[in-house]
């Protein structure tokens, strides 16, 4: 099948600043960032796991509201606690129409956790627990 669902998909988030994004995913969550010899101000960010996701540089647009990116880990609370002791901070939430409560940073739903924060440019990353 030549359609996308057999294509690669990636995820592209927008930043203020480069520099700034490029050190927050790679000293603070600790990604390979890979730079673009393209002629746009944009950067791979790769995982593990070989998945990749895009930093473009757009100043003055404002970042989503929503959630941007989403990252399943085995060990919840031992990556809690490390991007924790890197200075970042989980969003709380209380939106009662979807069941959501967070408390401390952490929402707790049917045995799995999660928590949101944001990056230097303001997407909201979720990291989360099965």
């Amino acid at each position: 099948m030549a359609g996308l669902s057999n294509a690669h998909a990636e995820a592209v988030l927008k930043v203020d600043d480069m520099e700034r994004a490029k050190h927050f995913y790679a000293d603070v969550l600790g990604f390979e960032i890979k730079e673009n010899a393209g002629p746009t101000a944009e950067v791979l960010v790769k995982s593990a796991d070989g998945t990749e996701f895009a930093l473009y540089e757009r100043p003055g647009m404002p970042a989503p509201q929503n959630t941007t990116l989403a990252f399943v880990v085995d060990d919840f609370d031992g990556a809690a606690s490390e991007l924790r002791s890197k200075g970042v901070t989980f969003e709380e939430y209380d939106i009662p129409e979807i069941g959501l409560k967070t408390v401390d940073g952490v929402a707790e739903m049917e045995g799995s956790k999660a928590s949101w924060f944001k990056d230097t440019e303001g997407n909201i990353i979720v990291m989360s627990s099965m």
